[in-house]
């Protein structure tokens, strides 16, 4: 299956975002990427969050990344993850999450209020710039951003931009 990943539309703002965690209890990290209409790169981050699951990674970076968006007035945001249980959490957010992040996701679901977001699913195969970012937070003891694209990225922005197709293999 080909999977290519789309822009936003003009005065959008999309972020990839990923979680990542060794082993699933492990040391964890989330990180995302902001890309425009253009695909030109806006802004990324990259979290060390200590021993989590997967999922609290891959929330944490989909909570962060609205966080990140509603303090630049970013209102007009597309949140891309490859992971069904966040884009699941969103379209239900009166279902409880876990008790640590329960004050957090409250406000991150009242920031949303004022912005126009949707969240939505892409294969990991569509994901690697985000993933990319995501493992190298393993690697950090403290938030990093950057304003310019760091250089272990550029080659899969580079593709994602010019349309290049990732391939998932499936069964028949």
């Amino acid at each position: 299956r080909e999977i290519i990943w789309q822009p936003p539309l003009l005065n959008w703002i999309k972020c990839n975002i990923d979680g990542a965690s060794s082993g699933n209890l492990g040391n964890a990290s989330c990180g995302g990427v902001f890309r425009d209409h253009n695909a030109d790169f806006v802004y990324a981050f990259a979290d060390p969050l200590g021993f989590a699951s997967s999922y609290f990674a891959e929330l944490c970076g989909a909570m962060r990344a609205i966080e990140i968006a509603y303090e630049k007035n970013w209102l007009n945001i597309w949140l891309e993850t490859d992971s069904s249980l966040v884009v699941a959490a969103f379209k239900n957010p009166t279902k409880p999450v876990a008790w640590p992040l329960r004050n957090r996701w409250r406000n991150v679901l009242f920031m949303m209020n004022s912005m126009n977001c949707f969240v939505t699913h892409i294969y990991r195969e569509g994901n690697k710039v985000a993933d990319l970012i995501a493992n190298h937070g393993l690697t950090l003891s403290s938030f990093i951003s950057w304003n310019t694209a760091p250089l272990f990225i550029a080659d899969c922005l580079f593709s994602n931009k010019l349309g290049m197709p990732n391939f998932r293999l499936c069964s028949s």
